[in-house]
């Protein structure tokens, strides 16, 4: 095979966002030291560091969670603070790793991490079994519309490997995710110090049946996670060349957010509501017959409408709602409360305008997924249902039909800073 054969072959390849998330200690990110090492994911030098770093501790291990623990606070105390993203690829698939905190207090990060993830490890320790932090973590990924989840269930090596301790956790987060909406939930005994069923199949646990964790990755499907079926195209530029030679061109370039764009479709811009077909769909390698998610590309059109950044080109038969009052349940970001009376910047796609929050309207749990109606202050980490009035219009899906559509972040005006992601409903 030529160079020119395989850098295709790897571009082409399958692209898999996962997220790891669990308690204090379960081993998340030795478990993504233990992937990446097993799989011969790591240049030598990065091994040869983590070996003289791991020679003085004297136990005879590599400490395979500097790998992803890069902040010095967090080789200090042996935690993991911020979100760490790791590449690797195998011959099957190539994968974005997002190392997430356990800490309560970092549950912001782990939104952070998840919020792009098709799929999400959620690390139990054998030892301690479904805590608090799990059903946070899994009640997250859920609300995130992440539709994969893989229960490992850690250190079975400090449980003698035995297979009661391996279901009774399997029963036990079984009971709770009930509660979720989570189609494909799976459950792997692994050790990630040792290695037992995360990239080789364990010696050690005859009795598990299944696939091991680099094994179920390769293979899980996640091109039926994606929307088909909503056309959406938010524009996020328009192109005008000024050379002499393209000067009745004009294109715009986005991403394709749902549904299938083809030459001849017709087609019809929000908000000014004017309709054409589209003439051709260019990219810098050329002209595509299709486009589909999550494809960049630029769309010209028959006619020249009036189309600027922020607006959306869609399917005339089928359209996103249009309106100011949106219903959100969002994720409170920062350490400043939210304050119903200030003014927050709102973006969505490529749209931005203003906003107010007109009512809260209840803060969850999140251990127990309750609502709590008396107590309505969202601060740092909390996670509510809230109702907000734009400035002007958006063009959006709920979440749970498109990740992309149905997702906004606010911003504070005054410091710029992102206060809140929010999953509309």
């Amino acid at each position: 095979m030529t160079e020119t054969q395989t850098k295709n072959s790897y571009l082409e390849m399958d692209l898999l966002r996962f997220t790891t998330a669990g308690s204090v200690d379960d081993g998340k990110s030795t478990l993504i030291g233990r992937l990446l090492y097993d799989s011969k994911s790591i240049f030598e030098d990065q091994l040869e560091a983590i070996e003289r770093t791991s020679e003085q501790r004297g136990d005879g291990y590599v400490n395979l969670a500097l790998l992803t623990d890069g902040l010095r606070a967090e080789r200090e105390q042996g935690i993991t603070i911020d979100v760490a993203y790791r590449y690797f690829a195998t011959p099957k698939r190539k994968f974005i790793i997002a190392d997430t905190p356990g800490h309560i207090q970092y549950t912001r990060n782990m939104v952070t991490g998840a919020s792009t993830a098709n799929l999400a490890i959620v690390l139990v320790d054998a030892r301690h079994g479904v805590v608090e932090q799990t059903c946070r973590h899994a009640f997250i990924a859920s609300l995130l519309q992440i539709k994969h989840i893989i229960i490992c269930v850690n250190k079975m090596d400090l449980v003698d490997y035995k297979e009661e301790v391996f279901e009774k956790i399997k029963q036990q987060f079984s009971d709770f995710s009930s509660k979720l909406s989570v189609p494909d939930i799976r459950y792997i005994p692994i050790s990630a110090l040792h290695g037992d069923n995360v990239v080789d199949e364990s010696e050690n646990m005859p009795w598990y049946k299944g696939g091991t964790l680099l094994y179920t990755l390769e293979n899980v499907n996640i091109n039926s996670d994606l929307n088909y079926v909503d056309s959406r195209f938010p524009v996020q530029w328009v192109i005008r060349p000024l050379s002499e030679e393209y000067h009745d061109f004009r294109g715009y370039a986005g991403r394709v957010e749902g549904g299938i764009f083809k030459p001849g479709d017709e087609v019809v811009a929000l908000p000014s509501g004017f309709t054409s077909k589209i003439k051709s769909i260019e990219t810098i390698d050329g002209k595509l017959e299709e486009a589909f998610p999550p494809m960049s590309v630029t769309i010209t059109l028959e006619d020249d409408i009036d189309i600027s950044r922020g607006d959306m080109i869609v399917k005339p038969n089928n359209q996103p709602t249009s309106g100011q009052d949106v219903e959100l349940m969002i994720c409170w970001l920062n350490d400043k409360k939210l304050n119903p009376a200030a003014k927050y910047i709102i973006r969505h796609t490529s749209r931005e305008a203003k906003c107010v929050v007109k009512d809260v309207r209840y803060k969850v749990n999140i251990n127990t997924l309750h609502k709590i109606e008396d107590d309505k202050t969202i601060g740092l980490n909390d996670i509510g249902r809230i109702l907000i009035r734009t400035t002007n219009p958006l063009f959006f899906d709920s979440y749970k039909n498109n990740r992309s559509t149905g997702s906004v972040i606010l911003v504070d005006e005054f410091t710029n800073e992102t206060v809140g992601a929010g999953m509309i409903i």
